[in-house]
Parts: structure tokens; C-alpha cells; sequence
């Protein structure tokens, strides 16, 4: 009885150990039906559920410290010449705003706006008692062209629309006015990220879907008034944050 099983066990051994290794690879299991690839998420009136950073945030792509201690806190020259020769809109929020250091003047008077530092300009004029940042402090003297207002220093300015200009000493004051002026900041000229991060922001929300509403996707031409007094609730918007200690993240294009 005790051979019967022996045998009978060895048998039923050789067989499985046979069909484990002569047996072939089983094929790969199919993907589940229904399953497939994730799309690209459809726009949505709805802003971000997430509120922007309250502090800047950590990186190494934009100076957050003065260049120098004397003088004017200014930010590094080589960084101001990539600035100036380029198009930031949204890096001039995130200089704005973030709560940086950066030393802020005022025009005395009406000025046609130009670009020393030989990139684009357009053209336009700032406002008495516009608010710009310092960028640099310039010789009177530009290459053999004279800024006008004569003698001392001139400056590398930035507006809030991302523009840079520069101004004699005659035409910049250090001193605050009291309700500064800015360029306008244009919407559709802004990074992704930081439009996501601003419609974070109910009050500029409800003025992006206000102006959205009225403008109907015109970007230029002619437009209704109700358009452009939208457009420019939406840039005071911005700006009101930002002075009132509002962060962005860093812009996706910086220089």
C-alpha cells in the first residue's frame, strides 16, 4: 500500500514539473475594456481651487536682493539687460509684487517713453505720477546722446505693462505721490501660470469674466466702451493686489 502511493506520488510530480517547464509563456493580459488614455482637461469659467503663494517662491531664475548696498536697490546689471532687450510682461508682476525690495520712482511729468538700452519701445507716454521700478542708474552722458534734462544721472526704468524706459533725474521723483498712477497691465500678454494664479483671486476673477463678458474675445480694433472700462478694472485689479502684498509664482518666460 505504502509502494502504491510512493509511485502514484512520483508520477503526479513528473507531471507538474513537466508542465511547468515544457509549458509556454502565457500570453500578456489584455487592458481593461473601456480604459482609455487621459485628455487634456476642457476649459472652465471656474478659477483655480488653489489660492497663489503667499511668499515668493524659491528659485534662482529671478533676483529677489539689491545688486548693491549704496544707492538705489537695483537688481543685477546682466539681468537688467536681458529684461530690457526682451518682452516680460508677467516677470514685471512678479517684480511688483512678491514683497521685493526693489527701489520704486514716480514721474514729475507727462513723458515720452524710450528705450536706451536699445530694445523695444512703444512709443507711448507715461502719465504724471506713474509708479516704475529702478532697474539703473545711468551717466548723463549715453554713448554720445544726451538725455534730456541735462545734467546728472538717468535711470533704466520698468513700467507694470513690462516695458522698460528711460528717464533723466529730471523726470523721476523717489518720492510717493499720493495715489501713483500705472501703465496698463494687459491680460493676454501673461504667462499661463500666472493668470491661473491671479483667477485664484475672487475680486480679479469676477473683473476677468466681467471684461470677458463685455469684450466678447476682441483683443484689439474697435471695441465698446463697456469693454475698455472692463479691461481696465481688470489691470487695476492686478495692480490693487499685488501693492497690497499679493505673490505670484515665477513666471514660465523669464529672461
Amino acid at each position: 500500500m505504502k509502494s502504491k502511493l510512493g509511485a502514484a506520488t512520483v508520477l503526479y510530480l513528473s507531471a507538474c514539473f513537466s508542465v511547468a517547464c515544457g509549458g509556454s509563456k502565457p500570453p500578456a493580459e489584455a487592458p481593461a475594456a473601456g480604459k482609455a488614455e487621459p485628455v487634456e482637461k476642457a476649459a472652465t469659467d471656474a478659477p483655480a481651487t488653489s489660492a497663489p503663494a503667499s511668499k515668493p517662491a524659491s528659485s534662482a531664475g529671478l533676483p529677489k536682493t539689491c545688486a548693491k548696498k549704496n544707492g538705489a536697490c537695483v537688481p543685477p546689471r546682466p539681468f537688467v539687460e536681458k529684461l530690457c532687450a526682451g518682452d516680460y510682461p508677467s516677470v514685471a508682476l512678479y517684480l511688483f509684487g512678491n514683497g521685493l525690495p526693489w527701489t520704486r520712482g514716480y514721474l514729475k511729468g507727462r513723458t515720452k517713453a524710450w528705450n536706451a538700452s536699445g530694445g523695444a519701445s512703444d512709443n507711448t507716454w507715461l502719465e504724471f505720477d506713474e509708479e516704475v521700478l529702478v532697474l539703473a542708474e545711468r551717466k548723463a552722458d549715453l554713448g554720445g546722446m544726451q538725455v534730456s534734462g541735462g545734467g546728472g544721472a538717468s535711470y533704466d526704468a520698468l513700467r507694470w505693462d513690462g516695458s522698460c524706459v528711460t528717464l533723466s533725474g529730471d523726470e523721476l521723483t523717489l518720492d510717493k505721490p499720493p495715489a501713483p498712477k500705472t501703465s496698463k497691465v494687459e491680460w493676454r500678454f501673461l504667462d499661463d501660470n500666472v493668470q491661473e494664479a491671479l483667477r485664484a483671486v475672487p475680486a480679479i476673477n469676477d473683473a476677468y469674466l466681467a471684461r470677458r463678458k463685455e469684450c466678447k474675445g476682441v483683443t484689439s480694433g474697435e471695441v465698446s466702451a463697456k469693454c475698455v472700462k472692463a479691461d481696465d478694472k481688470l489691470s487695476a485689479e492686478i495692480v490693487k493686489y499685488l501693492r497690497g502684498g499679493g505673490a505670484l509664482p515665477e513666471p514660465t518666460k523669464i529672461p
